[in-house]
């Protein structure tokens, strides 16, 4: 249920800030400074994506101060991360 209201927040902020392909969300990740990815909606019911979704709401609640969702951790660890999720 959690995972559906940032979601709904999120893509709502979305069309409000820039374009992202249709089937595709954009996510701030770091821990410091944010870089912004664009990651297909498809990741989004993956265990493991799911996983850092839910730090993201026990860090940040439902309020994503980059407009988007925001996962709290290191870059290279969401790239070793999105990098798995693409190949299955």
């Amino acid at each position: 249920m959690a995972i559906r209201q940032i979601l709904r927040r999120s893509l709502s902020n979305e069309r409000r800030t820039s374009e992202v392909p249709k089937g595709h969300l954009s996510v701030y990740v770091g821990e410091g400074e944010k870089k912004r990815f664009v990651i297909p909606l498809s990741y989004l019911n993956h265990p493991l994506f799911q996983d850092l979704l839910f730090q993201a709401e026990e860090e940040f609640g439902f309020h994503h101060p980059m407009g988007g969702i925001t996962i709290p951790c290191s870059e290279d660890l969401f790239i070793d991360l999105t990098s798995r999720l693409s190949k299955t």
